[in-house]
């Protein structure tokens, strides 16, 4: 891919579950390295968003391209090629609970690895010292043969972060990230995020405007499932806000 080439870009995406139109005439360009903040009440098209750009939605209209491929022309298993180089952390965190937190950060380098390969980690993991090295940085490398069940909401989003560390990948997908904690821990947690990021480009969708100001460059705001704003963050201002969270 080009460096010119943005790492996303949308043009007149739609997407509609039933009747219910969830995303309109959708336009987006982001470039590597561009922090993103995707801003809307609940309902706003967000999660949709997010999940057009890792793949696992289709859309209903236009056209969706990112990391250089358009999504709609690849087969399976170039979908699934594209799909190692973007990060995602979701609202479910899709960790396995009953396994040790050695196992879900190892699933970072699964599509590195062949299915022999993945298998034998389950009984003889690899990669321990880069694993405990992640969960390090993360701050819960004492975690590293915890059970993932015995952990607390925010040690569990940890280990989520210290899987993207291990994927190295090009583009991080955070959906909603922080929605259940208090401020000092949501602060914490976007802080890591940023982590994997540094190189990569990020997009994450939030409810606050306040961490989009200090974590991110640049906040899209969604209302109804279109783009009502989309500017640097240090132009967001109380009106725009209101508009967008405001009843209709």
């Amino acid at each position: 891919m080009s460096s010119r080439t943005p790492v996303v870009r949308l043009r007149g995406v739609g997407a509609r579950f039933g009747t219910h139109p969830a995303l309109r005439g959708v336009d987006l360009t982001v470039h590597a390295g561009e922090r993103v903040a995707v801003l809307g009440a609940s309902g706003a098209g967000k999660s949709t968003l997010l999940g057009l750009l890792n793949g696992s939605l289709t859309p209903s209209e236009g056209v969706v391209e990112v990391l250089g491929h358009r999504i709609d022309e690849l087969s399976p298993s170039g979908l699934r090629e594209l799909q190692r180089r973007i990060g995602t952390v979701s609202q479910r965190l899709d960790l396995i609970d009953q396994v040790r937190v050695l196992h879900n950060v190892n699933a970072g380098r699964l599509g590195e690895w062949s299915v022999a390969r993945a298998l034998r980690s389950l009984v003889w993991p690899g990669a321990l010292h880069d694993c405990r090295r992640a969960l390090d940085r993360v701050g819960i490398g004492w975690a590293l043969y915890e059970r993932t069940e015995r952990l607390s909401g925010g040690e569990r989003q940890r280990v989520a972060i210290a899987r993207l560390l291990l994927q190295s990948p090009e583009l991080v997908l955070a959906d909603e990230p922080v929605s259940s904690l208090d401020p000092t821990r949501a602060a914490e947690i976007l802080d890591l995020l940023r982590a994997p990021a540094e190189q990569a480009t990020l997009l994450v969708s939030l409810h606050q405007p306040a961490l989009a100001r200090r974590h991110c460059t640049r906040a899209v705001g969604l209302r109804d499932g279109e783009v009502v704003f989309d500017l640097p963050v240090a132009e967001l201002d109380d009106e725009l806000l209101t508009a967008l969270y405001v009843l209709a």
